[in-house]
């Protein structure tokens, strides 16, 4: 599902390029779950926009589905994130101003792919049937975090990618969206990778590799 190929990234500075990947390899397979771990400032997210097209490889290849995102222009890529992958960030990036069953349809219907049924079996295992039609503001942090998960899934994507999803939940709330978002990945037989610092949330998944010096370990 991922291929990731000697993949280096830099950022300039005023005091010359600082680079953050040193040619990182890495796969996940079809339905597998992987947690990136790693210090703060180590690469962890840089990696994870690098693979949700959000931002351009110096050098080296990234693939998914046998697609090399290196390879698309800007309106491909754009087209691409919408149909080839869900995003979940711990900051829930909600549209305030759209109910939350306008919220979970909003990326399905913009890929062509929205399912009234699937939609409806989302919600109700998100726990969110009873709010559908209040707006952000409205929810608690968990809830807003379940919203996002279900929209990030609706679509049906092939790869799930999720930068510390439960990052701005307190502990209980973080377990109950961490079990719905595995059981969902399970269920759906999309692959996930998740950012996580947590040796905890780590070890919920199938795999655990650390990014270090630009490397990956493990």
């Amino acid at each position: 599902m991922l291929i990731i190929r000697q993949v280096h990234k830099a950022y300039p500075t005023p005091q010359g390029p600082l680079p953050v990947l040193a040619g990182v390899d890495l796969q996940l397979g079809q339905g597998q779950s992987l947690a990136l771990m790693g210090e703060s400032g180590s690469g962890k997210s840089t990696l994870l926009h690098l693979v949700a097209g959000l931002d351009r490889i110096d050098s080296g290849s990234i693939e998914v589905a046998g697609q090399a995102l290196e390879h698309l222009g800007e309106r491909q890529l754009a087209a691409w994130r919408c149909t080839g992958i869900g995003l979940i960030f711990q900051q829930f990036n909600l549209i305030g101003s759209l109910s939350v069953a306008d919220n979970l349809a909003f990326q399905a219907r913009l890929a062509g792919r929205h399912d009234p049924a699937w939609n409806s079996e989302l919600a109700e295992r998100l726990g969110l049937s009873s709010v559908l039609q209040r707006y952000p503001e409205q929810l608690s942090g968990g809830q807003q975090q379940r919203v996002a998960l279900g929209r990030a899934l609706a679509s049906r994507p092939a790869l799930l990618l999720a930068d510390e999803p439960t990052g701005n939940l307190d502990e209980h709330t973080s377990g109950q969206v961490l079990d719905l978002l595995l059981q969902l990945q399970a269920d759906s037989g999309c692959s996930l990778l998740m950012v996580t610092h947590s040796p905890a949330i780590a070890a919920r998944l199938q795999r655990q590799v650390v990014l270090h010096a630009g490397q990956v370990q493990g």
